[in-house]
């Protein structure tokens, strides 16, 4: 009777460190990201996935079979619609971040400072892939002209002077004959001008 009880608080305190660890980790990911890209939705995404997926994964990994485990998160995934909305290849990136903390967190890896590790490593990566500093003057924008351009000399010419900068990148994904319109996918450095202050 004492060793079962034991067990029990044993699994409890592990269960309420490695959820205190997703706590401050899903914490810091959501508040990097307000503070970047200032959407409070999308915190709140953030937030409300990373601790859906730990509970889940907590609950699912003391099943005896790995299928059960598995299916909770076909469950999880399958209700998460990230196209219901517009958004960027950056927010699919936090979605995927909050995701992967939840699973680490909620797995109760034996060894703590593996689970820690993996917490470390994947906040590092975001905090620099996503820092201001790193290619703060390259921008990618869709552009539409009002002009039809008949070569890429003249049509790369005409997206500097506009975007004041210069074009390292374009593909032209419209071209509207009768309304005399060019839509391109513009990959560029702005100038020394332009240059935003972080």
């Amino acid at each position: 009777m004492v060793s079962f009880v034991d067990g029990i608080v044993n699994t409890m305190t592990q269960i309420l460190i490695h959820l205190g660890l997703d706590i401050v980790a899903a914490a810091a990911l959501a508040i990097t990201y307000g503070i970047r890209h200032h959407r409070r939705d999308l915190v709140l995404a953030y937030a409300a996935l990373n601790i859906g997926v730990f509970a889940v994964v907590t609950l699912l990994s003391d099943a005896d079979s790995a299928a059960a485990l598995g299916f909770g998160l076909f469950g999880i995934l399958s209700i998460i619609r990230l196209r219901s909305d517009a958004i960027t290849q950056e927010e699919v990136a936090y979605y995927f971040v909050a995701l992967a903390l939840g699973l680490v967190n909620g797995l109760a890896i034996p060894d703590f400072r593996v689970t820690l590790l993996l917490n470390v490593v994947l906040l590092g990566v975001m905090f620099v892939a996503d820092h201001s500093l790193l290619l703060r003057r390259s921008r990618r924008q869709q552009v539409v002209l009002d002009v039809l351009h008949s070569d890429q000399t003249a049509l790369v010419a005409d997206l500097e002077r506009r975007l004041g900068g210069r074009v390292l990148h374009h593909i032209v994904t419209d071209v509207d004959f009768v309304r005399e319109t060019t839509t391109v996918d513009v990959r560029f450095r702005l100038g020394a001008r332009d240059r935003v202050r972080v």
